[in-house]
């Protein structure tokens, strides 16, 4: 059985009289990528958001490495291991591709006492930084401006930056919305390279990919886990099918 790095245990959010998430327990392993599924509003991006700590859950319990973080705020588990990126690119566009993932690392590795030295200059972002980048497959576009680089270079730069913090859990909120085929070849083949030293959760619409690179799915219905197992027993559950996958398959 792989290491358990983030365990998450009847989570709930609700927003007024809405329940958004209900009551949904998932673990994240090391060197295992967790896909997470459902249509539209079924509640993923939410469940990303409180166990982030970006919104508050109503009850339940987040564990990092088996310490409750509940009740840490967001920069708290960042800095603790906990990385995610968001359905839309979240990059600086007038920035360079080093520059976006040095002020990321810069975010991880703060020294408010060091104010006579540029932060420019700092030997251990800058480390952190290339080291992203090359584990993004992005070495060698280090001084391109961030703003025109292809829309899937601009996902693998979000994942860089996540890097630059050094986390050991990556929550991924549909990374490849919006690639082309070759664009999404490359960035399945990024993620099953971070796999090893990483609990990955995908969230993620195209089921072919979902299918090729995870190694558990869980699947959200109005806020509820309607099924959670490896892939072949997703594809073949009469339930999924009807509610997600277009009936028998």
């Amino acid at each position: 059985m792989r290491e358990v790095l983030l365990r998450a245990t009847a989570i709930s959010k609700t927003f007024g009289g809405l329940i958004a998430v209900d009551n949904v327990s998932l673990e994240l392993r090391r060197g295992e990528i967790h896909a997470l599924i459902g249509t539209n509003g079924a509640g993923k991006s939410t469940l990303i958001n409180v166990l982030t700590g970006e919104l508050r859950g109503a009850n339940g319990r987040v564990e990092l490495d088996g310490q409750d973080i509940s009740a840490w705020p967001q920069h708290r588990r960042a800095r603790a291991g906990l990385g995610r990126s968001y359905q839309r690119t979240n990059i600086f566009p007038g920035f360079t591709v080093f520059e976006n993932c040095r002020l990321a690392a810069q975010a991880g590795h703060q020294r408010p006492w060091s104010l006579a030295q540029a932060a420019g200059r700092c030997a251990v972002s800058g480390g952190a930084a290339q080291r992203a980048l090359r584990l993004a497959g992005l070495e060698g576009h280090e001084h391109r401006l961030a703003g025109i680089m292809a829309h899937g270079q601009q996902r693998q730069l979000e994942i860089a930056m996540c890097l630059a913090t050094a986390p050991r859990v990556l929550l991924l909120d549909e990374p490849l919305a919006g690639m082309g085929a070759e664009e999404t070849v490359r960035m399945l083949e990024l993620l099953q390279g971070l796999q090893a030293d990483h609990a990955i959760l995908l969230v993620e619409h195209d089921m072919d990919a979902v299918f090729r690179v995870s190694s558990q799915v869980t699947v959200m219905v109005d806020g509820k886990v309607l099924a959670s197992a490896a892939p072949e027993a997703i594809r073949a559950n009469p339930a999924v099918q009807q509610a997600y996958l277009g009936g028998a398959q």
